[in-house]
């Protein structure tokens, strides 16, 4: 008899040892809800004690989560339809906000996300959204992060992940890439002329005041163009030294420069 009551007792005391012990996870925080409500004392990680039948254990997870936000359609500041995805990272920083205040908080941060996203692509250029994101990330993370602290929920970092462009801009921003580009080298080319024709004017002026050298320089130029061993060569000869050969060539005389008449 003694032994039945005292395997009795050690049964319940078992059962009352197993419904008392829970095991928090190293990543996890426990919050005991007694009769509904929840005890200010936070379970730590390890194992927690509760009262049978009385206290009910809830786990929150303390880890980083990596939520996408669905790709959002939208038109921007200056009337471009885009479409953009992002990815938004949080944490529970209070897990009793985060459990007493918000029935769901995934859900309520992947909807804010989502308003806050469609917000920041009607208040931006398009340049902004290609070129500018940095400072669109952090414009996002505040307008997430302002409802968020009341869930007891801090937003680690927002990340505008892709922009989607129609089309008819892509073409359009591809011929206004190839228009600059074209405008580069026009300018480029515009300014080595001018600097040539500096160089070219400084060369003159040496030139005018050493005619010997103009007269080495056609000499030169004449052996680049035979070097090339074309059939046909034209060469330039200086007017000054025809009216010269002219000028000492002696003129034959007629009979009537001899005074004899026929």
């Amino acid at each position: 008899m003694v032994v039945e009551i005292l395997s009795a007792v050690a049964v319940a005391g078992g059962a009352w040892v197993a419904a008392s012990l829970r095991v928090v996870k190293q990543y996890e925080r426990g919050l005991v809800f007694r009769f509904g409500r929840v005890r200010p004392a936070i379970r730590q990680p390890g194992l927690a004690l509760l009262v049978p039948f009385a206290d009910r254990l809830q786990k929150v997870n303390m880890q980083i989560v990596t939520m996408p936000i669905p790709a959002q359609d939208g038109i921007t500041r200056d009337n471009v339809t885009v479409r953009v995805d992002a990815v938004v990272y949080f944490k529970v920083i209070d897990p009793v906000l985060a459990a007493v205040n918000v029935q769901d908080y995934r859900s309520a941060v992947g909807q804010v996300a989502q308003t806050s996203l469609r917000s920041i692509i009607g208040k931006s250029d398009l340049d902004d959204l290609l070129s500018n994101r940095e400072r669109l990330n952090e414009g996002l993370e505040l307008m997430i992060d302002s409802p968020a602290l009341d869930w007891g929920i801090h937003i680690d970092r927002v990340e505008i992940k892709d922009v989607a462009l129609p089309e008819s801009m892509k073409r359009s921003m591809s011929r206004q890439a190839e228009a600059e580009r074209e405008r580069r080298a026009r300018v480029i080319s515009a300014d080595g002329e001018l600097q040539a024709s500096y160089k070219l004017s400084q060369a003159a002026a040496t030139m005018a005041d050493t005619p010997a050298a103009l007269q080495l320089r056609l000499l030169e130029t004449v052996v680049q163009v035979s070097a090339e061993k074309n059939s046909t060569l034209v060469l330039p000869f200086p007017v000054e030294l025809l009216r010269f050969l002219d000028a000492n060539t002696p003129k034959k005389e007629t009979p009537e420069s001899n005074g004899q008449v026929s």
